[in-house]
């Protein structure tokens, strides 16, 4: 294996490929479920689609779903179940170029199976759009770029804080932080761009609807907001490494060596 195929993760595949395919699996599987209890959160099955959404009901409901679907895999895949995490960790290095096209192509499989199954199980007549993201009244195409450009930042830079691999402490409440996170972003955003956060859940109801007005938005905004976090928080926050000091016996602690082995104990410094 060649230095670039190294570098693009051509090794990963050749060393691990069983390991790879379980993160792929776990990559589809958590946008499956965000798909389905998120977007279904946007469906009032009671009153129809004419009904007003209830932007806290969904906001808990994407955060919940993320909180929940990143404890679980995150210890396989890293639980990123989105491209703009994947192609924002790459951009720093964090993942091999190879690994985060395998991702990207997993989680747009899994949001688009999930918004499928979420078609299925409604009724015709409340199904409506699926959730499908679409800018808000009167919002123009720069104004919703920007808006999920800061979604994808936030959510992005958060991540790289709690992920931080010199912050051993912080790993026990990622998955909680992150979906708080999600949750942040939808309260501000749904009613700018529907709060899309991400490319592949927006992909995956466009897909099973047929709706693509202005569906680049989704993809472009989330994906620069999440390259220019990572690398700001890479290059400008990441924490300092911690040094384990090394252990050096006190004098106290070689004359007590010293006399449980009968005074013949060597110097060990």
């Amino acid at each position: 294996m060649g230095e670039l195929g190294t570098r693009l993760g051509f090794d990963e595949l050749a060393g691990g490929a069983a390991a790879i395919s379980k993160a792929l699996l776990a990559e589809f599987i958590g946008n499956l479920l965000l798909n389905l209890f998120g977007c279904g959160a946007c469906i009032n099955i009671t009153q129809g689609v004419s009904a007003p959404a209830d932007i806290v009901l969904i906001a808990l409901s994407f955060g919940l779903a993320v909180f929940a679907v990143v404890s679980a895999i995150g210890h396989v895949s890293g639980g990123h179940i989105n491209p703009a995490v994947t192609v924002g960790l790459a951009s720093a290095g964090r993942v091999k170029p190879l690994r985060a096209i395998l991702y990207v192509i997993a989680q747009c499989a899994g949001a688009a199976a999930g918004s499928g199954l979420l078609k299925a199980f409604t009724p015709e007549r409340a199904a409506g759009k699926l959730g499908v993201t679409a800018l808000g009244p009167d919002v123009t195409v720069l104004q919703g770029f920007g808006i999920e450009f800061f979604l994808g930042f936030v959510l992005i830079f958060v991540i790289c804080g709690v992920c931080d691999p010199n912050k051993p402490d912080s790993r026990s409440t990622a998955p909680l932080t992150i979906g708080l996170t999600v949750t942040l972003g939808h309260l501000l955003a749904v009613d700018y761009t529907g709060s899309a956060m991400n490319p592949a859940r927006s992909f995956g109801s466009a897909l099973v609807a047929n709706e693509w007005a202005d569906h680049w938005v989704y993809w472009a905004g989330p994906v620069a907001g999440g390259v220019a976090a990572a690398l700001l928080y890479v290059h400008a926050f990441s924490a300092c490494p911690v040094e384990t000091p090394r252990y050096k016996p006190v004098a106290a602690d070689e004359k007590e060596l010293k006399r449980l082995d009968g005074g013949k104990a060597e110097d060990i410094a």
